[in-house]
This record gives C-alpha cells, structure tokens and sequence, in this order.
C-alpha cells in the first residue's frame, strides 16, 4: 500500500514538474503591455456602446444625472450639468441626447486615452495587469453595465491627467490651480469628487517624497466650498417640475433619479443579508492591494494613506445604497496612482517578463477567482457571475431558454 501512495506522489510530482516547465518556456512570452493595450481598448469600447444604448432609451439614471437642472428651483446638487446642456440645446437645436452622449464620449475617450499615455512607456508586469482584471477594476466595467456613463468618468479623466503631469515632471504651479479650478467646477457636476479626494495629495507625496501639509489645502478647499454651499443651500434633485422640464425638451425617463425616493440608511438595514456581502468583496479587493504593496517601496506609509483616503469615503457608504460603484471608483484611481510607481522603459511594449514562481502561482490564483466572481453596483455584494460566468454560462442559460 505505502508502494502504491509512494508512486503515485512520485507520479504526481513528475507530471506537476512537467506542467511547470512547460509554463517556464510558455509564460516569458506573453506580453503583459500588448493584452492591457487590448483591455482598455475593449473596456472603452463596452463602455461607449452602452452609454451610448442607455442615453438613447432615456434611461433615468445614466442620463437623467446629467440633466438635473437649476431651473427646476433653483441651485442644487448636480445641478450645473443640466442647466448647461439646456442651454447648449437652446443654442445648437439639438437633442439632449445627442448632447450629453457627445460629452460623455469625449471625457470617457479623453480619461482611456490619457491613461494609455501614462503606462505607455512603463514596464508592467503580471501583478500590476492583476489589478485592471479586478472585479472592482476595468473588469469592474464589463461586469458591471450599470457603471457606464457616470460622472465619475470626470473624476477619472482629471486624476489621470493630473498623474500624467506629475510623472512628465510637468505639473506647475500655474496647472495645479486650474485643476483645483476643474475640481471645485466638478464638484458642483457630482459632490462625489469630495470624497475621493485625497488621492490628488497621495499621488504628490509619491512624486516628491514628502509631506507638503500647505500644497494639499488648495485641493481639499476647491472640493469643500462648494459642497459645504451645497449643503447649505442646495435643493432637491426634483422640485417637482423637472420631469416637466424634460418632457418639454424632448426626454421622458420613466424611473431613475427624478423618481428617487427612498430612505437609503433605511433601505441599507432593510438589505442588511445582501450587503453584507460586501464585507466579502473588500477582504479580496484589501487581500490583493496589500499583495500589491508588498512588492513596493514605502509600502507602509502608503499603506496608511490608502487607509486613510478610504476612511475619508465612509460617509458614502453610510449616505447612498452604491457600495459597489464606491469600492469601484476607489479601484479606478488606485490604478492610476500605482502607474506613477512604475518603472520606465523604452519602448511601448515594455513589460516585465514573467517568472513562474511563488509570486506568479498566487496572482494567477488572485487573477482568476477575480473573473469569477461580480460586485454588483447596489443590493448583492458578491455573486459567482464574474466575466467568465457571462462568457461561458450565460450565454448558454440565454440559449436554453430561446
């Protein structure tokens, strides 16, 4: 008996020894930049083609965010987005539609694009390719269709530009005030940019290396006056004539934002068991970060500053029901801010080769359990319908049922 077990360890191990050095010769090979260049490619044009799908079913939420207005009572949270598209119609004739997806188009292409710009001359490697396959991450988005088309997409577009700069050693004193500029505009866009600000101070300290306590006031005054004038002064989303207004100029949502009425503190208790699941979806997405910054120098200040800039977000949490689309934004600029950390190469097709050892069997295993497994923007938490569920599955379940 102990023969037969003998063996068939010895069988195992040969055959195990075997796969490994087929990986050995195989892996090396595979080049990291080309298949990133591929997925931002792919990420951009889902993302597109769904705005584009959602702004012309005049969807409630998608759209209709971008045209809550001050002319349905006056200044209100979100509210410039709308009072300007009514007026570029008033100039132009055009439709809303038309409008808001020519916007959406160019801050979504401008935010791939710049990015593009940023890594294109960085090596990556394995583990940084990891974290754009996250759930939570570009993945986040072909997961996920209900995260196209945000407003968010402006906080992407800023932050990667503004990283840009600093990697290009490019950022003056005369840019940082017009993004403070950007900041304090966008935030009368979507209140959001609040709560994500502090990765402006984090992606400064990772340039220069220390603390520049003065530096980083500009940036959180250009986000906190003018929420802190929102909270004071600002109105309800609907005050009650605004799908009027809509109606009039030629978009009917039928659900979406102008209906919300809902106690989300409320209805987070009532949901409790689903979003629970969170709790899941972020021991991962910390699980595979701090992997991440184990492989970094000053890991453990950053450590504590990423800390910091996600406590600096709880009161989303506590306010609105998007746990997922949170965790996701958080995802997006983490990306973006660890591209700085990235070596430089000298071509566009840099990356780091891979070696099949320790680090590179547990990102397989982080990259994988990330395909399979979904963070749904409000409500579940975790499901096992990831990218590879909608790849190989649900088309399947779609057919049977056809």
């Amino acid at each position: 008996m102990k023969t037969t077990q003998s063996c068939f360890v010895s069988l195992f191990l040969f055959q195990l020894s075997k796969h490994i050095m087929r990986l050995d010769k195989v892996v090396p090979y595979f080049n990291i930049k080309i298949f990133i260049y591929f997925l931002i490619a792919v990420t951009a044009v889902y993302t597109l083609v769904f705005t584009y799908y959602y702004n012309f079913k005049d969807d409630g939420y998608i759209l209709a965010d971008w045209l809550i207005n001050y002319q349905d009572g006056g200044f209100k949270r979100r509210g410039l987005s709308g009072t300007f598209f009514f007026l570029l119609q008033d100039l132009t004739g055009f439709r809303l539609n038309h409008l808001v997806y020519f916007v959406q188009f160019i801050i979504i292409t401008g935010f791939f694009w710049v990015y593009t710009q940023l890594i294109r001359y960085k090596i990556t490697d394995l583990l940084y390719l990891s974290l754009l396959l996250s759930s939570v991450g570009f993945v986040g988005l072909l997961n996920t269709v209900t995260y196209v088309g945000k407003k968010e997409f402006i906080v992407f577009l800023l932050f990667t530009g503004f990283v840009y700069l600093l990697d290009q050693n490019r950022l003056s004193k005369k840019k940082e005030y017009l993004f403070c500029l950007a900041l304090f505009v966008t935030t009368f866009l979507h209140e959001v940019v609040l709560f994500y600000i502090p990765y402006f101070a984090i992606a400064l300290y990772l340039k220069t290396g220390t603390f520049e306590y003065k530096r980083y006031i500009k940036y959180f005054m250009a986000v906190g006056i003018p929420a802190a004038l929102i909270l004071i002064f600002g109105k309800n989303v609907n005050e009650g004539m605004s799908l009027q207004i809509l109606a009039e100029r030629g978009v009917h949502p039928t659900y979406g934002i102008f209906y919300w009425n809902i106690n989300e503190r409320e209805y987070i208790k009532q949901h409790g068991s689903e979003y629970l699941l969170y709790v899941i979806s972020l021991a991962i997405s910390i699980f595979h970060i701090g992997y991440y910054l184990k492989f970094l120098n000053r890991r453990k200040v950053l450590s504590i500053l990423l800390i910091g800039a996600f406590l600096f977000s709880l009161p989303l949490f506590y306010l609105a029901i998007d746990w997922g689309r949170w965790m996701y934004i958080h995802m997006m600029l983490m990306i973006v801010l660890f591209a700085l950390l990235l070596r430089n190469g000298h071509s566009v097709f840099a990356f780091e080769k891979i070696r099949v050892n320790r680090k590179f069997y547990i990102t397989s295993i982080i990259i994988i359990f990330s395909l399979l497994y979904r963070v749904e923007m409000s409500g579940k938490g975790f499901t096992f319908e990831g990218i590879l569920y909608r790849i190989f599955i649900a088309p399947v379940e779609l057919l049977n049922k056809m």
